[in-house]
Order: structure tokens, then sequence, then C-alpha cells
């Protein structure tokens, strides 16, 4: 039986979902004539309204930018990142974007094997450099710092929560600490509810109903500021805050304004990891072979109070220009940062 009929027929069988036929004809991938960029998502959908969404509108600005070939893969079981990643690797593709925490030791595996490939490991700290993978990482704990920092100058009940995927996955368990820290830092005696969903990496960042009854929950417990970090999880948090009049919710890794609408009442602003603009960075560093290895930080920064720019008062909005300053010039220090 001929290769790519036999694939068609495993991804038939298997389930996972891919947005291309491996009988599509990639011949020029690699090749100086078309320049081809995959990506492979974690367990989750490419329209999450987060994390895997932010990641591909910086590989659909490559397109825009570079005329660039681009393709995605939706992981659908943890055991296939190995063979989605191949299916971009044994087409020649010239750059392959990784997304999320799990996909990390295929993606060593893969840029190991496939070494004339760039790459890009989402989320993915790399203790030993392999030249041809970069990993983008970001500091969630200030992003989580300065979000703590709003909720606790936001609440009136002095008691806040936080809404979390697993604590199994380093960036979560960074954004939980900096945003503890940060609402410490400016209340003390804050009352802080955080709680991460029990479940494994298979789930916990796929169940917004776990995420609406936990903010629920916090919030019968006089909690009246929700952050929520967790994909479709997280988002689960933030809707569900949204139907309780008078509260606040903080949204996570991209602008949630535009992504989820339905959690529009309460969303004062969002703990941003800027992924689209250094996803896009790193394809043109590849483009030009200018390529880094090792890790590569990305910005982070909250985002714009939209809808509620009026109601915060100055006061706070100097607070936390002040925070920021006092991060950047080494003044605040955000514990057991590794």
């Amino acid at each position: 039986m001929h290769e790519r009929t036999f694939r068609i027929i495993w991804i038939a069988i298997t389930g996972f979902m891919i947005v291309f036929s491996p009988a599509e004809n990639h011949a020029g991938c690699g090749e100086k004539t078309k320049f081809c960029i995959g990506l492979v998502t974690d367990v989750g959908v490419i329209d999450d309204k987060s994390f895997n969404q932010s990641s591909w509108e910086g590989v659909q600005q490559a397109k825009a930018e570079l005329g660039a070939a681009i393709k995605y893969i939706e992981t659908r079981d943890a055991k296939d990142y190995e063979q989605n990643i191949e299916l971009f690797a044994e087409n020649n593709y010239n750059v392959i974007v990784t997304v999320g925490f799990a996909l990390g030791e295929a993606t060593i595996r893969a840029a190991k094997k496939y070494q004339k490939i760039h790459f890009i490991g989402i989320d993915q700290f790399q203790g030993k450099p392999v030249k041809n993978l970069v990993g983008l990482v970001f500091r969630e704990d200030i992003a989580g710092f300065k979000a703590g920092a709003l909720a606790a100058m936001l609440s009136k009940t002095n008691i806040i929560a936080a809404v979390l995927a697993t604590d199994m996955v380093p960036p979560v368990a960074a954004f939980n600490r900096g945003y503890e820290a940060g609402s410490r830092y400016i209340n003390p005696d804050i009352k802080i509810i955080s709680t991460f969903h029990p479940g494994g990496l298979d789930i916990s960042f796929t169940d917004p109903e776990w995420g609406a009854s936990t903010a629920g929950q916090a919030i019968d417990q006089g909690a009246d500021v929700i952050f929520s970090a967790g994909g479709l999880t997280g988002n689960g948090g933030l809707i569900e805050t949204a139907t309780h009049k008078g509260k606040y919710c903080i949204g996570v890794d991209t602008d949630q304004w535009d992504t989820v609408p339905a959690a529009r009442a309460c969303l004062v602003s969002c703990a941003m990891k800027r992924i689209s603009p250094s996803v896009i960075k790193l394809i043109k560093l590849a483009y030009k072979n200018q390529f880094p290895e090792g890790n590569y930080y990305g910005e982070v920064s909250l985002s714009s109070f939209h809808d509620f720019e009026g109601k915060i008062p100055q006061r706070i909005k100097n607070r936390l220009l002040e925070i920021d300053n006092n991060i950047q010039s080494g003044k605040i220090k955000i514990p057991d940062y590794e």
C-alpha cells in the first residue's frame, strides 16, 4: 500500500483532527520556492479563545507577511504528539510550532531527528539547548503579579479567587504564584481562594463546566474578583463570573475581550502573554536563517481596561504603573521564581 494512502486511512482510524490531507502536494516545502509552517496544538481546539488561538494568529501573520504556506493539526490524544509533528516534518516543513508544555519532550526528539527544520516550542523551557529548537517562554509570574495587584485594589470584600488548570504545568503554577504575591503586595491580609483543576493534562484545560462551577463556589464564599487561567476551563470561570452582577474577572494569555465577549460584563483586564508577536518574530528569524536556540522570553502585560477604562480610579492606574516600573528595575522580586 502506498505510504500516503496508508496515512490517510490511519488518520481516519485514529480520529485526530488535521486540516490537510497528507495526499496533498507539499513537494515545495523546504525549498526556496515555498516556505511552510505547521502548528501542532496540545489537546484542545485551535479556536480556544486563548492559548492555541493566539499561537495560530502568529502563524497566520507569517502567511500575510511572508507569503508562507500554513497548516495546523489539532491533537485529540496526547499519545499522538510525535505522529502529528512528523506529519509536518516528513513533508519538509521549514518551521514547526508546537503549542504547550506537554509537547516539550516530543518536540525535542523531533528537533534532534529533523535537524534542518526550525522548531518553536511554546511554553517549553529548554534546559539543554538544541540547535534548531527555541523555547518561547514567558514570565507568567510577572503577568500574574500585576493581575493580583489589580484584583486586590478592586476588591471590596477583601476576598479574591483564581480558577486554574492543573499545577502540573509550570506556567499555570507561575501565574498563580504571581497572582498571590501581587495581591498580598497590595493587601497582606487579603483572602485568596486558589483552586487548581484536579485532572491531568488531558482534561484540565478543556473543562469549562468545572471552571464555571469553581468560580461560582468562590463567589458564594465572598470573592468579588476571579482570575481565570486555563484555556477553555478558564473561559468557563470568566463566563460564570459575568453572570454575577458587580463582580470582576481577569482573563489570561490574550486579550479575551475580543475572544470571549460573553465575559465582557466582568472582564476588567487580562494577564497577557504576547504570544502572537513573539511567534511571528521567531518565524521571521527562521526565514532569515537567524534562528536562535535555547529560550526566548516573550513580553507580558495587562491588557486595556476597555469599557472599564473610565471606571478604574486613576490612583489604581498610577499604582499599576509604579509596580511595573519597580518590577523592571528589580525593586520588586517575585518569590520563588526559578
